[in-house]
Parts: C-alpha cells; structure tokens; sequence
C-alpha cells in the first residue's frame, strides 16, 4: 500500500489534485447525512486535517463506517477533488473505505473540548486533542531548531550521565538511584553502608549536566548537552516538574559578555524556526488562550535586548512608583513581579541581568573584584520572566576551591571538576534553559504539566 501523508498534500495540493491516492488515519469528526457522510481525518504528519467524502451509492459498507465512533482509524482510498470555493481547499472523494480499528462507545475525547486538568488523567490519549496536538508539535520543532543551532555553528553534542556520584548545584535535592534492598540496608557505623550498592558509593539522578559538558568544552572548544534532569522537590506549583529537559551549551574562550550574545542570538533564532515551522499551532493555541501569542514571538526576534546589573535592577525597581507586594532589596533575589515589571513595563523587551550577589548563586561562578557579586547572568523575557540562567565558570583554582570549601562542597569527590583549573584551563562559560519553561512561552500554556508528554509531579507517576 502506498500511502499519502496529509501533510504532503497541503504542502502542494495542485500537485494531487485529481488523483487517486489512500490516506491513514484517525477520524476527529463523523457525520452522516442519510445519503452522505463526512469524516475529518487527521493522520498526524500535520495540524490540519483532511474531509473525506462518504457516498453511499459507492461505499458497500457505507452503513458500517458511518456508525464508527470518533478515534476509529480508517484506511481511505479515493480521488482528490480541489475545492478553492469552499471551507476546505481540497477533499477526498472516497472509493473504499477500511475500518481499521474501532473506536469504543465510551472514547472520552468525543466533546469539543475538554480541561486541561481532565486531559491529564488521560494522558495517553490528550495527544490526540488539537490543543496537545499543537503543544507537542512545536515541542518537536523547537527541540530540532536546538540541535540546528548548536550543530550549525561547530558545538559538538555530549550526553552527559544521567547517574551521578556529584550535586552540580549543591541543593541536596536529588533522587537516590541504589540497588539496595530497603527491608534491609546494609549499615556500617550507623550509616548506610553504600560500599555494597551497585556502583561501590552514593549515586543520584542528575540535577544538570552542567559540569560533565565543561569536561568536554575544555577539549572541543564548544559543546551542549541536552536531556533528561531530576529534582526531588516537593513542589506544586505551575513552574516545577520532578523530571525535565535541560539545555546547557559550554563555551571556551568565551566571558560573560560574548556569553549574552550567544543566548540573545540562541533564543532568537528558535523562536523564528517555530515561527517559521509551526504557524497553524500557534494560530490554534493563540486562539484557544485569547492571547497576543504570535505578536509576542515576532516582537522577541526583532528586540533588542537590554543589559543591566542586578544592583542597577534594583535600583530601578525601588523607584519604581509600581505597588509591588515584595519589595525589592539588594543583595536579594528577585520575584517574579519584579521580572514582569522590568521585562513588560520598564524596558519593554527581554533583558540581561547580570553581575548577581554572589550568595544566592552557584559555587562555579566567577567572582567579580568587589568580593561581594559574581558573573552570572539571567535571561528575563516578557510574560515569562527567567527563561536562562548563565555564568563565566570561576578558572582560579584558589577562589573556587574556597568556595567550594565555605558551602562544605567536597573537594575530594569533585577532584576531577577541580583539575580541570589546573590542566590547561581558560576562561569559559555557559547556561542552561529548561526546555519546558521555552515551550510553555512559545505556546502561552500557563502549567508544565502540559508540555511535557508523561509529567512527573509530586504524588504522580503515571506510566
């Protein structure tokens, strides 16, 4: 069977217009009209979908597929008519119809439409709905719009461990991985004795592979690594999944300022492969959350980007005549009020800020004179607020082996991550964006529940 998939024919519909071809695929709708019957197909290789004409003078089962239940998958074989005049620019007048799989009766997908909550108790179905239709598609693009950009300008592509011995950020937050048998743990010195678990020590699912990519920077020049990472935080809230994707690229030679200009550029063009490869998702899912969605992505590629410090950030939002509930203090974080503000109302664009008080930042960042900030840096981006957080990794070995010491990080079970200060190191730097918190600014979707495929939360692991 040779089959035609949906999406070529809208690519270049002139090119089937009056020939015979066979189509796959699941029905969204079925209507039957006595006499005549419709069925928008859709087949997945697309958003949109194809009409199928039913006529029962031709269709010796026309009875059987008419009664079919929404979801039925069906095996099409007909002429293609164009129709410019119409609703839809083409439709399938068909010869024969296969009932490939029956839909049951009880199909939960039957009504228009659905929460986003409900779908989440399905989630092997909600791909099926236009709305996670459209999320996971561009979650597709997006991801090979990545892999393009770093492949494109020479970073080599590292998959770092997703089992690790180390805590790249310190938090203690992490998921134990062991082989040990929890009715009975072996002890030694009232401790859990992981001499005798798989791997002879303590082992974890990985928070970031962050440090495990600057082995590889410190011989490639360039690299990223892009996967799965893990944070055992009992969180509920609409920003935090117990399991994410990371995106963290490493560059040598590279300070803080060539490092802003790679995430500006890095961002922007993502943004514009979606924009370019996604157009009739985006159309849906600006609709479905009434929202300015693609007038915000054309307007990111085009802005420019604003640079500040934090103290600066500060300084502007403390004379700010804006009510915030939390004021602004320096030396601490910001909120996400404050991100809005700078972000929507005082710069109007995304910004830069950099130069972060060094005690609410990584061990690995590179102090700055004053003793007091470092060289980091944070992505702000209007409706979403920090969409990457950055550094210049610290190269001298005295100040990062002091501050590893003042936060009680082991120099002995980092001795590799150490070394690398001592064997030929240079200035460098990265960042890391969680690629969950990208789709949900390039789809307006407000939970992260709902652009991941198989979310893992607090109290969930379905599948």
């Amino acid at each position: 069977m040779k089959r035609q998939r949906i999406a070529g024919i809208y690519a270049s519909p002139e090119t089937f217009g009056g020939q015979t071809l066979t189509v796959c695929g699941w029905a969204r709708t079925i209507r039957d009209m006595k006499n005549f019957g419709f069925i928008e197909l859709n087949d997945g290789s697309c958003f949109k979908s194809l009409q199928v004409v039913l006529e029962r003078g031709k269709l010796e089962n026309y009875d059987e597929v008419a009664r079919q239940n929404v979801g039925a998958a069906f095996i099409v074989h007909g002429e293609l008519v164009l129709t410019p005049d119409a609703k839809q620019p083409f439709e399938l007048k068909a010869d024969s119809v296969t009932v490939e799989g029956v839909s049951a009766p009880d199909y939960p997908l039957q009504k228009k439409r659905h929460t986003l909550e409900y779908l989440r108790t399905i989630q092997h179905l909600r791909p099926r709905t236009n709305t996670f239709n459209a999320v996971f598609r561009i979650r597709s693009e997006a991801a090979f719009a990545i892999h393009s950009f770093f492949n494109q300008r020479g970073f080599v592509y590292a998959h770092t461990p997703i089992i690790t011995s180390s805590d790249a950020e310190g938090a203690g937050a992490m998921f134990r991985a062991t082989t040990l048998d929890m009715a009975n743990v072996p002890m030694k010195d009232g401790e859990v004795d992981y001499s005798k678990d798989f791997f002879g020590t303590s082992t974890n699912l990985t928070v970031s592979g962050q440090l495990e990519a600057e082995v590889f920077a410190l011989a490639f020049g360039k690299t990223y690594t892009f996967g799965p990472t893990f944070r055992a935080e009992n969180s509920n809230t609409t920003r935090h999944a117990a399991e994410f994707w990371m995106i963290e690229p490493e560059i040598c030679f590279c300070d803080l300022n060539g490092l802003m200009d790679i995430e500006e550029d890095f961002l922007k063009s993502v943004v514009q492969e979606v924009l370019d490869k996604a157009m009739p998702e985006l159309e849906f899912l600006q609709g479905y959350a009434k929202s300015n969605l693609i007038e915000k992505l054309q307007t990111l590629t085009q802005s420019h980007v604003a640079r500040v410090t934090h103290a600066e950030a500060i300084d502007i939002l403390q004379h700010a005549t804006h009510p915030f509930e939390h004021p602004a203090v320096q030396g601490e974080d910001l909120f996400k009020e404050h991100e809005k503000y700078l972000t929507e109302e005082h710069f109007k664009s995304p910004v830069f800020v950099y130069d972060w008080p060094k005690e609410i930042k990584a061990f690995y960042m590179y102090q700055n004179d004053d003793g007091k900030t470092v060289r980091g840096v944070d992505l702000l981006v209007p409706g979403s607020g920090e969409l990457m957080g950055g550094s210049e990794r610290e190269t001298r070995l005295d100040l990062l082996t002091g501050r590893m010491d003042e936060l009680h990080i082991s120099k002995e079970q980092m001795d590799w991550y150490v070394n690398l200060r001592r064997f030929g190191g240079c200035t460098h730097s990265g960042f890391g964006m969680g690629f969950e918190r990208l789709i949900m600014y390039l789809t307006d979707i407000e939970n992260i529940r709902d652009v991941i495929p198989y979310p893992r939360t607090p109290g969930n692991c379905e599948f």
